[in-house]
């Protein structure tokens, strides 16, 4: 697998904050494969190949928002951590909440990193970049603006 092979899955319902993130990769010139799943239970199903194929290799870190329909995101960390082949993939959550107590969730979930969305496209591109550089050191290109 080459560098940017490493896939990226984004759990997020909110078409806009979709083609952000979208907007945010293409700035940076990060082409890793992106896949979108719009529910918890979407992105389990790509994750293990039930209803939807199946994402292969498993994405290099998945990037989830915590409020989602059918299944909040703390909901699938706990339903991901459960699972033996995917309980180790490598979690971010990206989302527009800065409750403590969804932050202390998903901490006890082992995720990686806990990222509260900015507000300006400008303030949220360098926010996806730092992460992604941090989360997929190889496939991101430092010192772009």
């Amino acid at each position: 697998m080459s560098d940017n092979d490493a896939a990226i899955l984004l759990v997020e319902d909110d078409r806009v904050d979709i083609m952000t993130v979208q907007r945010a990769l293409s700035r940076h010139q990060i082409g890793n494969p992106l896949h979108v799943a719009r529910t918890a239970p979407d992105a389990l199903g790509m994750l293990r190949g039930q209803g939807f194929p199946k994402i292969e290799p498993p994405p290099a870190l998945i990037l989830l928002d915590l409020n989602l329909p059918k299944m909040s995101g703390i909901e699938f960390l706990r339903e991901l951590r459960m699972d033996p082949e995917l309980r180790e993939l490598r979690v971010i959550v990206l989302t527009s909440s800065n409750e403590p107590n969804d932050r202390a969730a998903a901490f006890r979930y082992d995720v990686e990193d806990y990222i509260v969305k900015p507000h300006s496209f400008d303030e949220f591109a360098t926010a996806i970049r730092t992460v992604l550089a941090y989360a997929l050191p190889r496939q991101v290109p430092l010192g772009l603006g």
